[in-house]
């Protein structure tokens, strides 16, 4: 017969060996797994759905960027075959077109407008985010219903008021237009940025005898200037590519008048004075021409308007 086994030993031996579930062996719950899953399974469909969506966009630029090199027979024969000869005349085709004069109205536009934006959108959100006065709420959901109502609602008095102004088919009408199209945003994105910077060196500037201007100015402006960047960026892209308001806003009152079109006018001008013997080459260029200055823009300052988007969020 076997002898039993004292406490003792028992103890030893069930010390030498690790027990599940024990320190050293730290076992996940099924809810722990099941998440694990769900999120390996939210983490391909996340990185899918962005494949798919970047395809969409660069493969078209792509198909447009091929266009610009070819001819219309090659256009017509294969969309997706290279050029047999890569030359720029298609862009100087486009240019003498009136891209080069449309391009020329639209940086002079936005020349004005967008710091005209920056400069109000960020006054008026500065006061609204650290001042406290009676209507300081309501003005400031005046600004997020403007930024949510559809303009198209508004281009026949708007046009109606530009003109009694006289101002269509002027460069300083469409400037005013645009200041206004894109106050409410610029406002509601920076109210949220002023709210995060710190308030002990407003206050201290302020006990310094700092005045507001000069506060606002030299201590602020340069704090929020990650978020100015941001809204900037996404100004210049509104602008550069709005349509609907240039249309509207951009007629010409006699034939004596300077067409002050703008780029996007210009390219819709071009296509259909093409009619059905076109020159798709130079269309495909002044697309191009169009693309390229909003695309140098935003990856040249990318990690600057990710910087702001984060900034903003967080306090």
């Amino acid at each position: 017969m076997t002898s039993p086994i004292t406490e003792a030993q028992s103890g030893g031996l069930l010390g030498q060996v690790p027990a599940q579930g024990g320190p050293g062996s730290k076992r996940r719950s099924p809810e722990e797994a099941g998440d694990g899953a769900g999120g390996r399974v939210l983490n391909v469909f996340s990185h899918g759905f962005l494949a798919i969506w970047a395809i969409m966009i660069v493969v078209p630029l792509l198909w447009i960027i091929l266009g610009a090199f070819k001819n219309n027979a090659e256009i017509g024969s294969s969309a997706w075959s290279w050029p047999s000869h890569w030359s720029f005349g298609a862009f100087s085709r486009a240019w003498d077109k009136g891209i080069g004069d449309f391009f020329l109205n639209t940086v002079i536009v936005m020349v004005f407008s967008v710091p005209l934006t920056m400069l109000f959108g960020s006054m008026v959100a500065y006061v609204l985010a650290r001042y406290e006065f009676p209507g300081n709420r309501f003005i400031y959901y005046l600004f997020v219903g403007g930024a949510m109502f559809p303009y198209f609602l508004a281009l026949v008095p708007l046009f109606f008021m530009v003109k009694n102004l006289g101002m269509l088919n002027t460069y300083q009408g469409l400037i005013l237009v645009y200041v206004a199209y894109s106050l409410p945003f610029t406002t509601f994105f920076m109210h949220s940025f002023f709210k995060t910077l710190p308030t002990a060196i407003h206050e201290a500037a302020v006990l310094d005898g700092a005045s507001h201007t000069r506060t606002f100015f030299q201590v602020m402006m340069p704090m929020a200037k990650p978020g100015l960047l941001s809204v900037g960026i996404f100004n210049v892209l509104g602008q550069w590519n709005q349509y609907i308001l240039p249309v509207t806003l951009m007629q010409q009152q006699s034939s004596t008048d300077k067409d002050h079109s703008m780029l996007a006018q210009g390219l819709v001008n071009l296509a259909l004075s093409q009619g059905y013997s076109g020159d798709y080459p130079a269309l495909f260029a002044g697309m191009v021409i169009a693309m390229l200055p909003v695309l140098v823009v935003y990856l040249s300052f990318q990690r600057q308007v990710q910087a702001g988007l984060t900034a903003g969020t967080l306090k």
